[in-house]
């Protein structure tokens, strides 16, 4: 389990409820940009530093290794898919 790249610890950074993983910290995904942000972006006029999360969990099927990259992030009140 890695967020934005560092190893996260079970139990001490995140803990698993069925399909679920709740992690201690907040994560948080980065909106769509606005008309404006990207405009200003584009001519370099600023740039965006919105918190931007990524979660990749390293797994086990049949003894091959897999990786699952950029799972989605569900604020904790949010509905989730079944």
């Amino acid at each position: 389990m890695f967020v934005n790249g560092v190893l996260q610890e079970r139990g001490r950074d995140y803990e698993v409820a069925g399909r679920i993983l709740r992690f201690r910290k907040p994560l948080a995904r980065e909106g769509r940009l606005g008309t404006v942000r990207w405009l200003s972006m584009f001519l370099g006029v600023a740039g965006t530093y919105r918190k931007n999360d990524s979660v990749d969990v390293v797994y086990e099927v049949g003894g091959q290794r897999k990786v699952a990259t950029g799972l989605p992030i569900y604020a904790p009140d949010a509905q989730r898919p079944a």
